[in-house]
Formats: C-alpha cells, structure tokens, sequence
C-alpha cells in the first residue's frame, strides 16, 4: 500500500463518519451545492462562450454556429452536439489522446439533458428542409477537476447557448450554395433552461454536487436534468449501487429545489 493509498482511506473514513453526524467534509449540507460564479464572452472569435466555477471545478465552453446538412432522418431541424474533453492540466489521471469511456459518458450526459430538455427550438434553425440546416456545436474543456464534471459541464454549455449570436445565413436554392449574412445575428430560438443536479450516495447518505474527495468514495450517483417548469426530462445513474424509491423521490424533489436556485443564476449570467 502507497502513503497515496494510505492517505485516501483515511480521507474515506473522516467522510463516511461525517455523513454519519449529517456533517460533510468542507462544511456544506448534505444538500448544498458548491457556490457557482459564470463568466460568458471568454472567448471572442466564439459565437457564445463561458467559464464555470463549481467550487475548484472549472470548465471553459465554447459554442460555433456553422451550416451543415441535416441527419438524413431528420431534414426539419437543427444539429446540436455537445462535446467535452479533460486537458491534462486539470488532474493528474487526466492524459493527452482519444476520449475514455468517462469522458464520453459526461458528454453524453450534458448533451441528452439540454437536448431533452428542449431547450432549443430545432425547427427553427431550417435553412432548407432536407437540404440545409444550422448547426449549434458546443465544446467543454474542462481546466480544473474537483469533482461533479457533469453539472459543471452543463451550466457552461447552457450559459453559453443563453449568451449565443447565431449569425444570419441564406440559402440559394438555385444552386444549394449557403452564405452568411455580414452584420446580422440574432439570439437563438431558446424554450426553457434546463438544468441538471447530480447527486452521490455514500452508504445510505445521500449528497448533492459531490467534490473529488467525495465522489472517489460514492456508492452511487445520480444526474436528474429539470427545466424551467420543474419537469424531470432526463436521468443519468451511474455507479454500482442502487437508489431505492424512497431515495429517488428525495433526489427529484432535491433536482426541481436547487434547479430552481440554479436556474436564477443561469439566467443572470445569460443575461435572459
């Protein structure tokens, strides 16, 4: 056993005997989240961006608004993809090359919660039906690991879709060339902002926006993405422990109440 490993289950035991007293390890509720702060117009030559603080976590987003040709089964709407990467600098088990599997996973997630979500009207991005659409492309780099990547992910690719300019294109249709309109945005058609809570279980405790000392000892987790009505539109569970129906209750009513406060804070820094 390294000191490294001796040094993390002493950290485990401290947490697992907090919990037990309802305390947590840097002093939050069992139900509290990390203070958030959002930063939009990081990066200029992006059609929408923003930096993400949740606790010591940090992600930069960018958005790129292009025109692209529309999925062969769905001529009528838009394209929206999230993605994300971890850069080296943000951990040290983070490593240059293609995605892991967790990686892959956390973009998945972030990108089915806003999609779900409806957040954006698709239709409304339809240069040409079957022909010619726009395309929102979202891209998460994360800078700085202290846990929950998912949420962390999220808000910075929701407030950067909120700060969005979709520049103007026009389609010509006598030879199917698309050209963009010099001068003219407009913002993009938004619906709702959605917003995901991911929660961790720690024996039969059950915490909300787990930091890296806390995650590396989670039993289970669970992501629940609302929207602005308070309606659940997607689930992500993960781990290798259950949540019983007792628990899944108590995390959707945890989601829709701190989704709520979230929510506000997306709005400001969105400036809806």
């Amino acid at each position: 056993m390294t000191s490294s490993t001796i040094i993390d289950d002493l950290k485990k035991k401290k947490i697992l005997a907090l919990l037990k007293e309802g305390q947590r390890i840097d002093g939050r509720a069992l139900d509290e989240p990390r203070q958030l702060t959002i930063d939009t117009g990081v990066i200029p030559k992006a059609e929408g961006s923003a930096r993400v603080r949740l606790g010591d976590t940090e992600v930069v987003c960018g958005v790129k608004v292009q025109p692209d040709k529309p999925f062969p089964d769905l001529g009528d709407r838009g394209i929206f993809i999230c993605t994300a990467e971890i850069l080296p600098l943000a951990d040290p088990s983070a490593e240059p090359g293609p995605p892991g599997e967790e990686v892959i996973e956390l973009a998945r997630v972030v990108d089915r919660g806003i999609r779900e979500s409806g957040m954006v009207d698709l239709k409304q991005l339809v240069l040409e039906k079957d022909k010619s659409v726009v395309g929102i492309f979202i891209d998460n780099s994360v800078t700085d690991y202290d846990g929950n990547l998912f949420d962390a992910c999220s808000y910075a690719s929701v407030a950067s879709v909120l700060s969005c300019k979709l520049p103007k294109f026009k389609y010509d249709s006598s030879n199917g060339s698309v050209s963009k309109v010099e001068g003219e945005f407009s913002a993009p058609p938004i619906t709702t902002i959605p917003v995901s809570v991911t929660m961790g279980k720690i024996g039969d405790t059950i915490i909300v926006d787990p930091n890296a000392d806390e995650w590396s000892c989670m039993d289970g987790r669970i992501t629940i993405t609302t929207n602005a009505a308070g309606n659940i539109c997607a689930v992500q569970k993960g781990g290798h422990d259950g949540f019983t129906p007792e628990q899944l209750v108590q995390c959707s009513k945890i989601s829709i109440a701190t989704g709520a406060k979230i929510r506000d804070i997306l709005k400001q820094a969105g400036g809806s």
